[in-house]
């Protein structure tokens, strides 16, 4: 933890320090809508940006944060909802469904989506922020990923793809929206088969002929 700075007021610890930024953060974008600067937190902070950036090495990052905090902690509620799930199909399609009907009207998420950041791209939910998050929810599941052909890389993937699924329902939920039996439904039909992929290509593979 660096000592400079903070307008005289230090944090105790980097935990401290990482709950100021993103409440400066949330400030920032409640007065004055989604565009967000890391030189704007740091200002109203009363440190460099440098300071900054040691904790969130982009805005795109402090947002992505930010909206997982707003959110009521969406993860630990998505973790808790698929509890003593074990098939890895309806663990990630009752995930990505779950997430999608609490997420959807959320107003830190809906500025998450549409923001531009300092680099003039809008902010994805599969930026590399996103992606961690999305990582350590699914090794949180009651799921043998291994026993069902998930190494780290495939699982990795399995994030990418899942919160791609969730980022374009969130983005144009249709019309009407779906919601309970049938968005489950809709997302079992086109997710379901990416997730028992890696499990059919090990019995592919045992089934080779020399």
């Amino acid at each position: 933890m660096r000592s400079h700075g903070w307008s005289g007021d230090t944090p105790a610890s980097d935990a401290e320090a990482i709950a100021r930024i993103l409440d400066a953060a949330d400030r920032i974008v409640a007065e004055r809508g989604p565009t967000l600067r890391i030189a704007d937190v740091a200002r109203a902070l009363g440190v460099t940006r440098q300071t900054v950036y040691r904790y969130f090495p982009s805005s795109e990052a402090l947002l992505v944060t930010s909206a997982m905090r707003s959110a009521d902690g969406i993860i630990d509620r998505v973790a808790e909802r698929v509890r003593g799930i074990a098939d890895p199909v309806a663990a990630m399609v009752e995930s990505v469904a779950y997430a999608a009907e609490n997420l959807a009207g959320d107003r830190q998420f809906g500025n998450l989506l549409t923001q531009r950041g300092d680099g003039g791209a809008v902010t994805s939910l599969t930026s590399d922020t996103a992606l961690a998050f999305g990582r350590s929810l699914l090794r949180r599941f009651d799921v043998d990923w291994e026993l069902h052909g998930f190494d780290d890389a495939a699982l990795d993937e399995l994030a990418e793809v899942s919160l791609r699924t969730l980022h374009s329902i969130l983005i144009d939920p249709g019309e009407p929206p779906r919601a309970g039996s049938a968005l489950r439904r809709f997302v079992a039909r086109w997710l379901g088969p990416a997730v028992m992929y890696p499990r059919l290509a090990q019995s592919m593979d045992a089934l080779r002929v020399p």
